[in-house]
C-alpha cells in the first residue's frame, strides 16, 4: 500500500511537471554549460528540479533526493528512500528539437529500485513500474520481452565510441555494427532504456551515465525481463558515474563477451 500511494503521488508530480515543460516552449530559454560546452542546462531543467524538491521535502520530508542539476541532497548513502531525478535528460535534444527528451525519476529504498518512471512529454507516454507488479506504458502492461539474436537485433549506441577513443576498443563496436541489424542513437538514455523496455530497441550501450540517468528506467526494463550491468558485467551502482548495458537476456552476455572490451 505505501508504494501504491507513492507510485500514485509521483505520476501526478510528473505529468504536472510536463505541463509546465510543455508551457515552456514559448519563453525564452536561458541556456548555459556545465562541464563541457556541449554538457547543457537550462532554466527550465532547474525549475522543473526545484518543483520536485519543493514538493517531495513538503509531503516525504524523511526522504533524500538526487537531483541532476544539484537542489536536492547530499546523499552518500543509499538507506531509506532516495529519489534519483533527471527533470529534463536529453538537454540538447530539448533546446534543439523540443522533442526526444524526457523527464526520469526512480524511487528507490534502501539501494533497491521499488517505482520507475520515464516521462516522454511530447508524445505523453508515461512509462512506469513498481518492482515485482510488471511494467506499463500509460497504465496498459508492457510485454515481457522475447528472445532476439544479435543479426536481428537494433541497439542504441552514441557513434562517439565507434570512432577511436581512449575509454573502449572500438573495433569491437565496429564488428557490432557490422553484425547487427541497425543502430540508432536518441540522445536521452532515459528514452533509450524506455525503447529497450518496449522492444523498440533491443539494447542499450552507454561509457558514462549518472544514477539520475537511469535509475527510473532500470526498475522499469527489469519488469520486463531484460538485465542491466555495467559494462564489465557487474551489478549497477547508484551513487556514481558509470558504464552501463542494457539488453534483452538472449543478448546481453553476447554483446559483453563479443564485442564489449574497455580499456
Amino acid at each position: 500500500m505505501e508504494h501504491q500511494m507513492l507510485d500514485y503521488y509521483a505520476k501526478d508530480l510528473i505529468k504536472k511537471a510536463g505541463i509546465k515543460i510543455r508551457h515552456s516552449f514559448s519563453s525564452e530559454l536561458a541556456v548555459e554549460s556545465k562541464s563541457d560546452a556541449n554538457d547543457l542546462v537550462t532554466n527550465i531543467d532547474k525549475e522543473i528540479e526545484q518543483y520536485f524538491i519543493h514538493h517531495i521535502r513538503k509531503d516525504y520530508p524523511g526522504h533524500l533526493i538526487l537531483g541532476e542539476e544539484g537542489f536536492g541532497d547530499n546523499v552518500s548513502a543509499l538507506d531509506g528512500y532516495v529519489w534519483m531525478l533527471d527533470p529534463i535528460d536529453g538537454t540538447m535534444n530539448f533546446i534543439h528539437q523540443q522533442r526526444n527528451f524526457a523527464i526520469s525519476l526512480g524511487i528507490y529504498k534502501d539501494g533497491v529500485g521499488v517505482l520507475g518512471y520515464i516521462y516522454d512529454v511530447i508524445h505523453n507516454e508515461l512509462y512506469s513500474a513498481q518492482k515485482g507488479h510488471g511494467a506499463y506504458l500509460n497504465d496498459e502492461p508492457i510485454p515481457v520481452l522475447e528472445s532476439t539474436t544479435i543479426s536481428e537485433a537494433i541497439i542504441g549506441l552514441s557513434p562517439n565510441w565507434i570512432i577511436p577513443n581512449r575509454r573502449i576498443d572500438n573495433e569491437g563496436l565496429i564488428k557490432l555494427v557490422q553484425d547487427v541489424r541497425g543502430i540508432r542513437s536518441y540522445g536521452s538514455a532515459a528514452l533509450e532504456l524506455a525503447y529497450v523496455a518496449t522492444g523498440r530497441i533491443d539494447a542499450y550501450i552507454s561509457l558514462r551515465l549518472s544514477p539520475w540517468d537511469i535509475a527510473g528506467g532500470v526498475v522499469i526494463a527489469q519488469e520486463v525481463g531484460a538485465v542491466a550491468t555495467n559494462l564489465n558485467g557487474q551489478p549497477l551502482k547508484f551513487l556514481e558515474q558509470d558504464t552501463f548495458l542494457v539488453a534483452r537476456k538472449s543478448i546481453h552476455e553476447t554483446l559483453l563477451s563479443n564485442y564489449i572490451s574497455l580499456k
